[in-house]
């Protein structure tokens, strides 16, 4: 069974269970699933959704932080109630071990001599750890690795 119909049967199951915060999540991620295959002009792969859901999960984050910010904790539960949800369909987050290996792997693959070379790094890296990680994470392990 493929992520999108995995989301799908959530969506029946919890419009069933009458849980209206985890419906319209993931109504709304199915929407933008369908907006970005008509963009695309095909049926995305299994990658891509993640990708988008990772995306989606970023927006959640950023505004978490905001509302934190502001003060506004009523907003502040829902956004991280969302977050919870769409991390369920994402893959198991790498733990920082794993990581620093995949980024030794991949320095040695380019043959990356300095910081100078993060780009060629974070280029063959980023598909591996994508909704894994965040990039940001990602770019700031490779950085304090080439540097030392």
């Amino acid at each position: 069974m493929g992520l999108k119909s995995e989301i799908q049967d959530t969506v029946k199951a919890a419009m069933k269970g009458g849980d209206r915060l985890t419906v319209s999540t993931l109504r709304l991620l199915l929407s933008a699933l369908h907006n970005e295959e008509i963009k695309e002009r095909r049926e995305l792969g299994g990658e891509e959704v993640v990708k988008l859901i990772s995306s989606l999960c970023k927006q959640r984050q950023e505004a978490i932080e905001y509302f934190r910010k502001g003060g506004r904790t009523d907003l502040l539960e829902k956004e991280e109630e969302e977050l919870e949800i769409l991390r369920r369909f994402l893959p198991q987050a790498l733990s920082e071990e794993e990581l620093r290996a995949l980024i030794r792997c991949s320095i040695e693959e380019v043959g990356a001599k300095g910081v100078q070379d993060l780009g060629k790094v974070m280029k063959q890296i980023m598909p591996k750890v994508t909704g894994r990680t965040e990039g940001r994470r990602v770019n700031e392990l490779a950085r304090e690795i080439l540097s030392g």
